[in-house]
């Protein structure tokens, strides 16, 4: 039984760090039937033990570690084949840290001292019953508190004729009420003024991997961007934590949110938001900084531009800043958006531009460094932000007038947190979630104003609101105030979705929808 003793030893330690769960009954027969199959003395029959205990513990343990689904690597192995062996080498260091695989050596070397003066598998079996009895007996004495926590709030709610105040919170109503509020939920769009001096272009930068949390990781969170926003919103759910699922979310913008499996529907024509403003009398354009071939991001760009004349705006022409996880090229983002630009003059009216940023992906390598993309992170997300503030003033120092806005995907989870490592972003967490979104007005000539703040829980309609209340009412017509633009814009809960992962804020903090549609508290 020794190294099955490390298999049970290994899997009560990562229990106690929260990154295991495990099926307590299953692991007690297994170890049990390893001990009685312990005293086989044919060495044939020892190998087969073995390997059947190896085809039986590795998949038990995979079920019950904190990591994605089985059926979620297979749907993505295509995408993880394209890796760079860089890129692979910077996640086995995360996964497996080399002070970890020290402290492993270091444990595997003190176990076998002990397991020559002890019966260690004693132990462990005393262990597999010990720890769940006494966790089940905690649970049970917690939930006897509460219950009579409720019951005492239960009593002084009557007494307050207040009968709903103590009702436990069922998180699938609170979900479905959630749906159904969203699907009844629209934004609609005036037409652009016929004045050319009240007209505007819409510019919509959409950016891969940033939230407020990475900025605050990366110490960036005074960086002078956000400060010359006209609005800033920063209690905002991006809802997605991939690069796919988020591009849809904002080009459909002009509808509520929609379930993740919905995403890949058809969706109302009035949702998609480029078609509204090509309606509103917008010419549409969108822009990418890399080749957008992974995972067919470019396609579901064309999928939801909101008509099939919709351009792509070549980058080519344009210096390579980085490469991306995959060897593929990044576009510098000033010199990207400042080619568009130039071109952009060639056409008459205005223009709404969606372009997409991948310059602070993980996995990314800056050139001629050694940096890891986690530590490169800081310079990347300072240079992207200055990129954008640059590009702004181009626009201001052309005559031309603006309305920016600067709209994470996801963030890029740099902290990790129990259940994920730096970067994996399975479970959207509201870490992930919580984006910087603001929108900045470029040309205005009254009184900018303080930077007006919107702290409501908000999602993507109310970035569409604010559009439509900026393209229906031209903020460049004299005698505007720029704060009246963002008064009761709608608000959204924080709701995280992923393929079979729902998370959902509480007053609490979050609760998470496993793939096996339980719900847990967050961590």
């Amino acid at each position: 039984m020794t190294l099955w003793n490390l298999y049970f030893i290994l899997k009560l330690y990562l229990f106690a760090g929260g990154h295991l769960q495990p099926l307590w009954l299953a692991n007690l027969g297994f170890a049990l039937a390893l001990v009685v199959s312990s005293t086989l003395r044919r060495r044939a029959l020892r190998i087969v033990r073995n390997l059947l205990g190896l085809a039986l513990g590795v998949p038990l343990m995979y079920h019950e570690a904190n990591v994605p689904p089985f059926s979620r690597l297979t749907e993505e192995f295509g995408n993880l084949t394209t890796f760079s062996f860089g890129y692979w080498l910077e996640l086995a260091q995360r996964f497996l840290p080399p002070m970890l695989l020290l402290a492993t050596l270091g444990a595997l070397v003190g176990y076998l001292i002990v397991n020559r003066w002890m019966r260690v598998t004693s132990f462990v079996l005393i262990a597999l019953v010990a720890i769940p009895l006494w966790h089940e007996g905690g649970l049970v004495l917690a939930q006897w508190r509460d219950a009579s926590a409720r019951t005492a709030a239960t009593s002084g709610a009557n007494a307050g004729n207040n009968p709903l105040a103590a009702q436990p919170l069922d998180h699938n109503a609170a979900l479905a009420a959630f749906r159904t509020q969203e699907s009844q939920r629209q934004v609609s769009f005036g037409h652009l003024a016929a004045d050319p001096n009240a007209q505007f272009d819409v510019i919509v930068l959409h950016i891969c991997s940033l939230s407020w949390d990475d900025l605050d990781v990366a110490k960036a969170r005074n960086h002078p961007l956000l400060s010359h926003f006209d609005y800033l919103f920063t209690n905002f759910s991006t809802a997605a934590s991939y690069s796919g699922p988020a591009a849809i979310r904002v080009l459909r913008a002009s509808c509520g949110q929609q379930a993740h499996a919905d995403l890949y529907k058809n969706a109302p024509p009035q949702c998609y938001l480029l078609a509204d403003l090509a309606q509103a009398g917008y010419t549409t354009q969108t822009m990418l900084n890399h080749d957008g071939h992974f995972d067919n991001f470019l396609e579901l760009v064309h999928d939801n531009a909101g008509g099939p004349n919709v351009p792509l705006i070549p980058n080519t022409s344009v210096p390579v800043a980085m490469h991306a996880f995959d060897g593929s090229p990044i576009r510098d983002d000033y010199e990207t958006l400042a080619a568009w630009y130039a071109q952009r003059a060639s056409i008459a009216g205005p223009v709404a531009l969606y372009y997409n940023t991948i310059s602070l992906h993980d996995g990314n390598r800056l050139p001629n460094s050694s940096l890891t993309s986690i530590d490169s992170y800081p310079l990347r997300v300072n240079k992207l932000m200055s990129d954008f503030d640059r590009f702004a003033d181009l626009i201001a120092s052309s005559g031309r007038r603006a309305v920016i806005v600067f709209v994470p995907e996801h963030g890029a989870a740099l902290r990790g947190d129990a259940n994920q490592v730096a970067g994996l972003r399975e479970i959207p967490t509201p870490r992930i979630v919580h984006g910087p979104v603001g929108v900045r007005i470029v040309g205005f000539n009254g009184n900018h104003g303080p930077t007006t703040v919107i702290d409501n829980p908000t999602s993507f309609l109310a970035v569409a609101q604010l559009l439509s209340n900026l393209v229906s009412n031209s903020p460049f017509k004299p005698g505007v105030s720029l704060s009246q633009y963002a008064t009761n814009l709608p608000q959204t809960q924080m709701v995280g979705e992923n393929e079979g992962t729902v998370t959902m804020k509480t007053a609490s903090g979050y609760v998470v929808k496993t793939p096996d549609g339980v719900w847990v508290d967050g961590k």
